[in-house]
């Protein structure tokens, strides 16, 4: 059998890495016996819960678990162990730059309101980057789910902490809902004050959504974007504007949009040309990290170690890291590449 390297090894950039979805199976049970918050059987298995958010009731299931695990991070205490541990989880799993995604509207009733939400999120993600080494910022996400005002409040926010730690604006939650012009000028508030635009398309709804994001949202990256895969011409489309798909192949396949790992269209993407970031999306309901990902793409896909390498340098390119650190970790990916497996 062909040796192969290790991909935990392998530098890389997590790109889609959700906030509370970050936190490990241990650390919920222990801060839900804090404070006395009964868990449902689906997060105290030591299994992911069985999820198809294809539909709305899976969905609706999907967000109450993630809901209910949100509710346990109700001090600054808790929101630092969390963005440690993340970091600590990345580290173990090779990355060298990781951008969480938080929409802080979700914590501000439990940390003291908005700023006080975010501010203390940013703090603690300054204090694990020191303490890991990695490097770590923030990308700002509204929720498709609420008012687009409620998003252009969220834009202006982030932009103010744009020398803080906050590099990107998304928009997370069921794409079937709301339409992406709606957030618009959301998107526009955040482009001109230099953040990059990454929001959520192609998972739950068809290649309309990735275009909807590129016309009207002008993103950077698009979080999944795998279902662009049905349509050449948005392929071709997304190659050309070298826009980059967070695709997080454990998770389509945990909601039910694709059966079986091998039927996310990695392949498809890939020769395609369109840039793919691979994340983990969130590793508390899906069961996996982000080397996984990459081991996925190997093992369902038949990713030699050079197409691995070329992933692993497609995430960086793709990052909101400074010049210096991509140097870096690019020139690390071809010291793994040229190590004998």
């Amino acid at each position: 059998m062909e040796r192969v390297r290790d991909v935990s090894l392998l530098p890389k950039a997590h790109l889609h890495l959700h906030f509370t979805g970050s936190m490990r199976p241990s650390t919920l049970l222990e801060l839900a016996d804090k404070y006395g918050v009964h868990l449902p059987d689906a997060l105290t298995g030591g299994e992911p819960p069985k999820l198809r958010a294809t539909d709305e009731r899976g969905w609706f299931r999907f967000q109450r678990l993630y809901d209910i695990a949100r509710s346990c991070l109700r001090e600054p205490d808790d929101i630092r162990r969390l963005v440690r541990e993340a970091a600590e989880e990345d580290v173990r799993d090779g990355s060298g730059w990781l951008e969480i995604q938080v929409d802080p509207t979700s914590y501000a009733p439990m940390l003291g309101g908005l700023i006080p939400a975010l501010e203390i999120i940013l703090d603690a993600v300054d204090s694990a980057s020191r303490e890991t080494g990695l490097g770590m910022r923030v990308l700002v996400a509204a929720n498709r789910m609420k008012h687009p005002l409620e998003a252009r409040t969220l834009a202006r926010l982030a932009v103010r902490y744009a020398d803080r730690g906050v590099v990107g604006f998304g928009l997370s939650n069921d794409e079937r809902r709301g339409m992406a012009r709606d957030f618009d000028r959301a998107f526009a508030i955040a482009r001109d004050g230099g953040l990059l635009a990454a929001p959520h398309g192609g998972e739950l709804t068809g290649p309309a959504s990735v275009r909807d994001c590129l016309d009207d949202l002008r993103a950077a990256r698009v979080g999944h974007g795998v279902r662009a895969a049905e349509d050449p011409r948005l392929l071709r489309k997304l190659a050309e504007r070298e826009v980059t798909c967070e695709v997080c192949p454990s998770s389509n396949v945990a909601l039910g949009v694709y059966d079986k790992p091998e039927d996310v269209p990695l392949r498809t993407l890939f020769e395609a040309g369109v840039p793919m970031a691979l994340g983990a999306d969130d590793p508390l309901l899906f069961g996996s990290r982000l080397a996984a990902q990459y081991e996925l793409a190997r093992r369902h896909h038949g990713f030699t170690d050079e197409e691995l390498a070329t992933l692993a340098r497609q995430s960086i390119t793709a990052s909101a890291a400074p010049e210096p650190v991509r140097a870096r970790l690019l020139s690390s990916v071809d010291t793994w590449l040229a190590t004998p497996a």
